[in-house]
């Protein structure tokens, strides 16, 4: 029910209106305590100096963007030079390949976790052949995925059986307008490089939260925004770090895996996937093998535990990985848990009986929910359970009602937002699946 159902024109125009101020109102709280407290003795190892034309300091909190992105350049010639100088070899020896290095740094491996990413693409090849019915995968074969030098590095993960199926393909062609494509997300990427640098000489949103003490007095809505910031943050690293790979994997016809969907579309725990490779490997060989149709309470609980505990395994044991673990494996079985609650009745006729945008805003209510507990169970990861604790305690308990309430009532906007997003991207491939079947 509610998910083709559309809502007033109007009605959408006020929630953008709704969302749009509280940003600017939680945003302007942000740039203040940034302004205002650059100086502050506990922030001056994160902030350093920035671009000199800024005439301020930059956060410089988040080593690994760091890291990645002074390297950014050397990562980028070294790959696409890799490619030239391979590419003619590889399809020498091995002609249905685009290119196969057959070197790496050892340090580099250790640094940017190409050794679990080597676990995961071992493991990937041992199931494929033991569920193959005629022969074997050779050594070769191994070999050209595990050092297939983009993914090496940093991700993302393909299982295996996609990466052979796409690399034995002897006809190689571009779709329409593919390299164009190519160079639009490529640049769209330097674009996000170059803006989160200039972001982070007004709004210190990794630094921020280490002083707890200090991130205590500020108010609901900033707070509110200092959290959600952190994880679109993560969202951007991630897309970037892997949209460029994948652009430089896309000029070998390869189909990498989509970079991880936004926090901002995410209100439901059966979407949330940061890393889209790492979700299918999951959910090929632990969460969809175990848990079936995931419509089964008993089966879904232990596909979901099986799920995470390899996750908690691969990340690496310790207390924030298991807080995480866990409460993101409760946020997944209770969504399924609530969502057959209601099915039975009295509840499922009564919104048999209801219109369907009634429906729709009805289940934007339970969205804008299941949006903070994702929020606040993913900035346990990247932040600190100190501030996780904060955060909720503000917004639920100290902040309740009127933060409480005002925060929900936005997220709610927000969320009904992406829904009509989400209806009009199934309109139009109904629409289309009907062209294709005329």
């Amino acid at each position: 029910m509610g998910i083709k159902a559309a809502l007033p024109s109007y009605e959408l125009g006020f929630y953008a209106l709704v969302v749009m101020c509280a940003v600017v109102y939680s945003g302007s709280g942000i740039f203040e305590a940034s302004r205002d407290n650059v100086n502050r003795k506990a922030f001056r190892q994160s902030i350093k100096p920035g671009w000199h034309y800024f005439g301020r300091k930059m956060d410089m909190a988040d080593f690994e963007w760091a890291m990645w992105f002074s390297s950014f350049r050397n990562v980028i010639i070294f790959a696409l030079s890799g490619h030239v100088l391979f590419a003619k070899i590889c399809s020498m020896v091995l002609p249905q390949n685009g290119f196969v290095t057959r070197t790496f740094d050892l340090q580099d491996v250790l640094f940017y976790g190409g050794s679990g990413f080597t676990i995961m693409r071992c493991m990937s090849f041992a199931l494929e052949n033991a569920e193959r019915k005629e022969g074997i995968y050779s050594i070769i074969d191994l070999l050209k995925y595990n050092f297939y030098l983009p993914f090496f590095f940093f991700g993302p993960i393909m299982t295996f059986d996609r990466f052979h199926s796409q690399v034995s393909t002897s006809e190689l062609r571009r779709k329409d307008n593919e390299m164009w494509n190519i160079r639009v997300h490529a640049g769209l990427h330097l674009g996000a490089i170059v803006a989160v640098d200039m972001f982070f000489h007004f709004f210190y949103i990794l630094t921020l939260p280490a002083d707890v003490k200090f991130v205590n007095r500020l108010s609901d809505w900033a707070l509110a925004g200092l959290a959600y910031s952190n994880l679109v943050y993560d969202w951007v690293k991630a897309a970037v770090m892997f949209g460029v790979i994948n652009t430089i994997a896309r000029l070998d016809h390869l189909d990498p895996p989509q970079p991880p969907k936004c926090i901002t579309m995410l209100y439901v725990f059966a979407e949330t996937h940061f890393d889209r490779g790492i979700n299918d490997w999951l959910c090929k060989y632990v969460y969809d093998h175990l848990g079936e149709t995931h419509d089964n309470v008993v089966k879904e609980l232990r596909a979901t535990v099986s799920t995470f505990v390899v996750t908690t395994l691969w990340l690496g044991p310790c207390e924030i990985v298991y807080v995480w673990s866990v409460c993101n494996c409760f946020g997944l079985n209770f969504e399924l848990w609530v969502q057959k609650f209601f099915q039975r009745e009295p509840f499922a006729s009564v919104e048999a009986n209801m219109s369907e945008p009634m429906s729709r805003r009805i289940r934007g209510i339970f969205g804008a929910a299941n949006f903070w507990a994702i929020v606040l169970y993913n900035i346990l990861a990247l932040n600190s359970l100190d501030f996780m604790l904060l955060v909720t305690k503000r917004l639920l308990l100290t902040g309740f009602p009127l933060s409480t309430l005002s925060i929900w009532f936005i997220t709610y906007c927000g969320v009904q937002l992406i829904k009509e997003r989400e209806r009009l991207l199934a309109v139009e491939e109904e629409k289309s699946d009907k062209e294709k079947a005329a």
